[in-house]
C-alpha cells in the first residue's frame, strides 16, 4: 500500500503558483484598468496578479511566447494570430469589443479614410495592435508614409497632441473606458467620426465586426456621440500559455465573468465573456466553464481547498485497491469475532465431560457440577447479535 501511494503521488498535478504576470498595455489604457480589477478579485483567493505595462497586443504576444522573462496571460487584440510563432497559446474567450475610433480636430472635413491623405495622423505606438490595424486599413485606401505623415506614438501622447493642435487625426483601437478616449470625447475641439464602409472592412477582415453606436449612448447628458455612428471593431481576447495551471484558468474565468458580464457602451449585458470571435484555440478548461460553469468543488469550497482535493483525487486509486479486499474480508472477520466469544467456552466444557472422568466421576461430581455452573453463569453474560443466538 505504501508503494501504491508513492506511485500514485508521482501523477499528482503540482499545486498552482501563488503569483502570475499579466501583459496589459499602457497605464492610461483600458487593459491596465481591467488588470487592476482582476488583481483585486484574484487576491481574494490568495493569488497575486502582477500587471506588466507593454506597448500593446503585439508586444503581449511576444512576451507570451518568451521562454524567460515573459508573461503568463495577456490581453490580445483580435486579428493578430498571424504574428504568433508558436502553437503554445490558448484563448480563454473574448472579453469585449475594441472599436476603431477616429478623432479629428475641428475645421477638417473627413468622411472616408482616403480623406486622410496629406494630413498628420497618429496610428499607434510600435508594438501595439492599434498600429497594425490602422496601417492595414490605411494601406487599403492608398494612405502610406510617402503621401501622409504617419506618426507612431503612444495613445495618451496622441490625444494630447490632437488637443494641442499638433495633429490632424488620431486613430485608436480602444474602448470608451480608456482615460485618453474619455478626454477626447469630452472635448469640444475634436470630433469622433464613424468608419465609412465598415461592413466592407468587416468582409475583408474576418476578425472585424460592425457596431452600431446610437446617438447619446456613451453619455446621454452630453449627447455623446452627437449622431448615430457605424464602427468596425475587433474583440479583445484573454490569451494564456498552454502550460498555465488548470485551476488558475477556472479562477480567471470567474474573474472575467464578474468584470465583463455587465457589458458597456459597445456590449450588451451577458454578451461577454464568450467562446467566439477567437483567433487562438479555446482552452479545454475554458470550454468546460462555458458549458457547465465553474468546477464542482470550486462552487462550494474555498479555492485552495478545492484545488487540493482535485489534485489528490488520484490518491483514491490505492485506497480503492485497499478497500476492495477489505470489503471481502470484513464479513469473515466479523463472523469469526462473534463466534470466538462463544467457541472458546467449548474447551472449558470439554474439560468436565463425564467421558473424560469416568473413573473418578463419583468422587469429584460436586466439583464438576460447580464448574458447569460457573461456565453457565459466564456464558449467560455473553452478548451477541440475534442471528448468532442459536449458537449461543
Amino acid at each position: 500500500m505504501i508503494a501504491g501511494f508513492m506511485l500514485a503521488y508521482h501523477f499528482v498535478t503540482p499545486a498552482p503558483p501563488r503569483s502570475i504576470t499579466i501583459g496589459t498595455g499602457s497605464p492610461e489604457g483600458a487593459y491596465f484598468d481591467y488588470a487592476k480589477t482582476y488583481k483585486k478579485l484574484l487576491a481574494e483567493d490568495g493569488i497575486e496578479l502582477r500587471p506588466r505595462n507593454t506597448a500593446g497586443s503585439a508586444e503581449n504576444l511576444k512576451l507570451l511566447e518568451a521562454e524567460s522573462g515573459g508573461v503568463d496571460i495577456a490581453f490580445v487584440q483580435g486579428g493578430l494570430k498571424h504574428l504568433s510563432k508558436t502553437d503554445n497559446l490558448l484563448s480563454l474567450g473574448s472579453l469585449f469589443f475594441k472599436p476603431i475610433l477616429i478623432f479629428h480636430r475641428m475645421g477638417i472635413e473627413l468622411k472616408r479614410l482616403p480623406d486622410l491623405k496629406g494630413l498628420r495622423v497618429a496610428v499607434g505606438k510600435e508594438g501595439s495592435g492599434t498600429r497594425i490595424l490602422a496601417t492595414r486599413l490605411l494601406d487599403l485606401n492608398g494612405i502610406t508614409k510617402e503621401n501622409t505623415r504617419l506618426l507612431s506614438i503612444g495613445n495618451q501622447k496622441a490625444a494630447d497632441m490632437l488637443l494641442g493642435g499638433e495633429l490632424d487625426v488620431a486613430i485608436f483601437v480602444s474602448t470608451h473606458r480608456a482615460s485618453y478616449v474619455l478626454q477626447l470625447l469630452q472635448s469640444r475641439s475634436v470630433k469622433l467620426i464613424g468608419l465609412e464602409r465598415a461592413e466592407a472592412y468587416a468582409l475583408r477582415y474576418h476578425y472585424l465586426y460592425v457596431l452600431k453606436l446610437p446617438e447619446g449612448v456613451l453619455d446621454f447628458r452630453a449627447n455623446i456621440p452627437s449622431g448615430d455612428l457605424t464602427l468596425a471593431a475587433p474583440t479583445t481576447q484573454l490569451v494564456v500559455r498552454s502550460e498555465l495551471h488548470p485551476a488558475l484558468i477556472g479562477l480567471l474565468m470567474l474573474a472575467a465573468k464578474k468584470v465583463h458580464r455587465s457589458g458597456g457602451g459597445f456590449e450588451r449585458e451577458g454578451e461577454f465573456p464568450a467562446p467566439k470571435y477567437l483567433d487562438f484555440e479555446l482552452s479545454r478548461e475554458a470550454e468546460r466553464f462555458y458549458r457547465t460553469g465553474p468546477p464542482f468543488l470550486q462552487r462550494y469550497l474555498p479555492f485552495w481547498v478545492a484545488t487540493f482535493l482535485t489534485r489528490m483525487k488520484i490518491m483514491l486509486l490505492p485506497l480503492v485497491a485497499l478497500l476492495y479486499p477489505l470489503f471481502k474480508i470484513m464479513p469473515l472477520a466479523y463472523r469469526w469475532k462473534i463466534r470466538s466469544k462463544i467457541y472458546r467456552w467449548y474447551s472449558e466444557l470439554a474439560a468436565v465431560d463425564p467421558k473424560v472422568h469416568t473413573g473418578d466421576l463419583t468422587d469429584h461430581l460436586k466439583d464438576y457440577l460447580l464448574k458447569l455452573d460457573l461456565i453457565e453463569e459466564q456464558v449467560s453474560n455473553i452478548s451477541v447479535p440475534l442471528s448468532y443466538s442459536d449458537e449461543l
